[in-house]
C-alpha cells in the first residue's frame, strides 16, 4: 500500500545530520550506466556496487554485450548526422559537441567532468539549440535555463539549491559576460561533493556534483581558472542573418522522440572501446579528469574524431592574465636580467624616458588614480610567483634586506619533477 510516512519519522530524518543506517547514494541516473570496471549496469533501482539509483526502464535500451569497432563506427555516423547542420568553426568544435553528448549520457558514472560552453559571434547561431540537444541526452525532461550568477555568494546559493535535487543538467543560457572563475563553480567542476548550509536553514548538507554543466553566449568565453575546466564549442554560421536559417532535420525533436535509441548509440561506442582493450591515443593529459578522458575523449580519438581537449589547451595559451604575465616577465628581464630587484626600482625604471611599454604594462596591472600602486604591484607579483610563462618565472630573492626583492629565473635553471 502506497501511503505517506508518519510526520514524526519524516521529521527525525529531516533533522538528522548523519544517516549511517541508510546506504550511500552517489547519484541518480536516467539510463544504463558504466561501473568503475567498465561493465554496463542495466538494472533500474539502487545498485549497491556503485551507489547509484537507476530511474529508467531497462527494456527501452539496446546495447550489444560485446560491440565491435564496426558497430561503434555505425553508431558514430548516426550521432554525427544529428549535429551535421551546426556550423562548427573547426573540427575540434565538432569533437567538443560529441564529447558533450557522451558526457551527458554517462555523467552519473563520472566523479568529475568538465563544463561545456557554446559560443558564437552573432545571435541565433544555434547555441541554445545545441545546448538543448546535448541536455536531451542527459534527461528526457527539458532543461531550464538559469542566469549566470553575478558573484560567488550568489553562485554558492544557486548551486546548493540546485544540486540538492540532483539535476541531470545545470544550464546558463545567453550569457552576456565571460564565464568567470567563481569559487563555487570551480569547486563543483573539480570536486565530487560540495558541502554548504541549506538556504534559509541552520543545517548543512553534502551534495554530489554529478551534473552536466552547460553554458552559452555571444563572444563570451571561459577565462582564468574556469578555462582549464571547460570545453568550448565554437559556432560560426558565416551569414549576415543566421536567424533565417532552419534545422531541417530537427535533431532535438528526433532525439526526444527516440531518446533510448540515441543513448544506446553512445553506450555502444564507449563499450566497444572498452571491449577492444581501451586503446590509448597518446595525448597530453587533462588534470582532474582522468576518468572522463578514458571514457569520453579516448573513444572519440579511437574513431578518428578530433581531440575535444585541444580547445582547453588553446584557452590556456590565450588566457589574458597569462599573456600579461608573459609580457611583464619579458620586459622585466630586458630591464634587470636576473638581478634581484625591489618594487620601487621597477616603478622608477618604468617612469624613465624610453620605457613607455614597460610603464603601460605596470599601469595595466597596478594603476590607481593615475599612479602605479607599489603595494598592488607587489601583491600581483606574489600571486603569480613561480608560474612559468615563456620559460621564465618570478621568484623571491633570498637574503636579509629591508624591502622585498624579486628576480627572474629561467625554466632551464629550475628543477622539474616528472
Amino acid at each position: 500500500v502506497v501511503i505517506d510516512p508518519p510526520p514524526k519519522h519524516v521529521g527525525i530524518l529531516w533533522d538528522s545530520e548523519i544517516y549511517a543506517h541508510l546506504p550511500k547514494l552517489n547519484g541518480i541516473v536516467r539510463q544504463p550506466y558504466l561501473r568503475r570496471d567498465g561493465t554496463l549496469a542495466t538494472a533500474a533501482g539502487f545498485d549497491p556496487m556503485t551507489g547509484m539509483f537507476g530511474a529508467f526502464s531497462p527494456a527501452l535500451f539496446n546495447v550489444p554485450d560485446k560491440p565491435t569497432k564496426q558497430q561503434a563506427n555505425d553508431a558514430l555516423l548516426e550521432l554525427r548526422d544529428l549535429i551535421s547542420e551546426f556550423d562548427f568553426r573547426h573540427s575540434d568544435d565538432r569533437a567538443g559537441a560529441l564529447a558533450g553528448i557522451f558526457t551527458a549520457v554517462i555523467r552519473g558514472s563520472l566523479p568529475l567532468a568538465p563544463m561545456f560552453h557554446v559560443s558564437a559571434p552573432v545571435m541565433a547561431s544555434g547555441k541554445t539549440y545545441l545546448c538543448s540537444l546535448i541536455a536531451s541526452f542527459a534527461s528526457g525532461i527539458e532543461a531550464s535555463a538559469l542566469m549566470f550568477p553575478r558573484n560567488n555568494e550568489e553562485c554558492r546559493k544557486l548551486l546548493m539549491s540546485e544540486l540538492l535535487t540532483s539535476p541531470p543538467v545545470i544550464m546558463f543560457d545567453n550569457m552576456s559576460t565571460d564565464v568567470v572563475p567563481l569559487d563555487s563553480l570551480c569547486a563543483a567542476l573539480t570536486l565530487p561533493y560540495i558541502t554548504d548550509r541549506v538556504l534559509s536553514m541552520t543545517k548543512t548538507a553534502k551534495v554530489g556534483t554529478r551534473t552536466l554543466f552547460l553554458s552559452s553566449g555571444n563572444n563570451v568565453h571561459p577565462i582564468e581558472d574556469v578555462a582549464r575546466r571547460c570545453v568550448s564549442i565554437n559556432l560560426d554560421p558565416k551569414v549576415e542573418t543566421p536567424a533565417t536559417r532552419t534545422f531541417i532535420k530537427k535533431p532535438l525533436s528526433v532525439v526526444r522522440a527516440d531518446r533510448p535509441h540515441y543513448i544506446s548509440l553512445v553506450l555502444t561506442i564507449i563499450r566497444a572501446w572498452i571491449v577492444a582493450g581501451g586503446p590509448v591515443t597518446p595525448v597530453d593529459p587533462l588534470a582532474s579528469y582522468d576518468e572522463w578522458c578514458s571514457w569520453v575523449r579516448q573513444p572519440l580519438l579511437w574513431l578518428g574524431i578530433g581531440d575535444p581537449v585541444n580547445c582547453i589547451f588553446k584557452q590556456l595559451e590565450d588566457e589574458p592574465a597569462k599573456e600579461l604575465l608573459g609580457r611583464f616577465l619579458r620586459s622585466w628581464h630586458a630591464a634587470f636580467s636576473d638581478s634581484p630587484t625591489m618594487i620601487r626600482q621597477v616603478i622608477d625604471k618604468a617612469n624613465t624616458f624610453g620605457n613607455e611599454d614597460f610603464k603601460d604594462i605596470l599601469s595595466e596591472i597596478a594603476e590607481e588614480r593615475g599612479e602605479i600602486n607599489r603595494r598592488r604591484l607587489g601583491k600581483w607579483i606574489a600571486r603569480h610567483k613561480e608560474q612559468v610563462v615563456g620559460g621564465m618565472r618570478f621568484e623571491k630573492a633570498t637574503g636579509k634586506t629591508s624591502s622585498e626583492r624579486w628576480l627572474i629565473k629561467s625554466i632551464s635553471s629550475v628543477s622539474s619533477v616528472t
